[in-house]
Order: structure tokens, then C-alpha cells, then sequence
């Protein structure tokens, strides 16, 4: 496996891909420690961080990237979720529990929701408390407010942070 830092506007990323498809993107602070993965980039790396540049630049709105996120049958039915949320647009937890036909599954939703290894390109950050909060992300609140301001998502009464 191979990876790759990305110096972006929310910290220095460092992309994980196999060579065939994008596995992770962790923030500053936050890398998993791995003696399979080294520093060589790839035709996988390469098109990831080309993609997220436009993306920062906002030149992309949708991102074409293999992806190879690991995860339970469940995570994989809400990141599929949020792969479906559309550029600059906001959902709840519970929207996402409705979405994937368990509605009752909220705070599930919200532990796989942390748990998306492909923040950014999966938008996670997109996702936020019904009350209108907005709540976690794996590279901090000022990094999720930057993207959803970035992505013209934020309005005045979503700038507290909430839990």
C-alpha cells in the first residue's frame, strides 16, 4: 500500500491507496499507524490529489475515484448514503437513518458516520444535528465549518458548533 501527504487548506492529509483504490484520507494528527503502507505515490494518489485539489479550488463538485473502504454491512449502507448527499447540501443523522430504511438506527448512524475512512470524497462533513448544529468530524469543527462554507452549505444559524 501506498501513500501520499496532501497539504490542503484544513491541514496536511495523507492519502492511503492499495494502487487500485483510494482507502483512506486521515487528517494531521491522525494517522494510523502502518508498517504495510509506504510514501510512493500512485495513478490512485495521483487522480485523488488532483481531484481534492480542484475540489479546494472549487473547480469539482463530484469526485471519480475508486473507492475501497472497509467496513460492515451497515457503514457501508451509510456512507453509501452519504456519498448521495449533493454538493452544498446538509443532512441529519436522522435523514440518513430514514434514508437507509432504519430509522430508528440515529446514533448507529452517527458512529459509523465517524468512522468514514474517506472524509471529504464520502461527505461526511455534510451531515449535521437535527437541531441544525453541527456536530463532530474526524478533522475538527473548524475544518467541517471551512467545508461547508467552502460548499456554500452554511447559513448564520448553523455556525454553533453542538454536540
Amino acid at each position: 500500500m501506498n501513500f501520499q501527504y496532501l497539504d490542503s487548506p484544513i491541514g496536511v492529509l495523507r492519502l492511503v491507496s492499495n494502487g487500485v483504490e483510494l482507502l483512506r484520507i486521515e487528517f494531521e494528527g491522525q494517522y494510523l499507524d502502518d508498517d504495510t503502507i509506504r510514501e510512493h505515490t500512485d495513478n490512485v494518489l495521483a487522480a485523488s490529489t488532483e481531484q481534492l485539489m480542484e475540489y479546494f479550488a472549487r473547480r469539482r463538485q463530484h469526485f471519480e475515484l475508486p473507492l475501497g473502504a472497509r467496513g460492515t454491512h451497515f457503514q457501508q449502507s451509510v456512507w453509501s448514503a452519504l456519498a448521495a448527499i449533493p454538493y452544498g447540501e446538509l443532512r441529519s443523522y436522522r435523514d440518513i437513518a430514514q434514508t437507509i430504511g432504519n430509522p430508528a438506527a440515529v446514533r448507529a448512524v452517527g458512529a459509523a458516520n465517524g468512522r468514514n475512512p474517506l472524509p471529504i470524497v464520502v461527505p461526511c462533513h455534510r451531515v449535521i444535528g437535527s437541531n441544525g448544529t453541527l456536530t463532530g468530524f474526524a478533522g475538527g469543527l473548524d475544518a467541517k465549518t471551512f467545508l461547508l462554507q467552502l460548499e456554500g452549505a452554511l447559513s448564520g444559524s448553523l455556525l454553533t458548533p453542538g454536540s
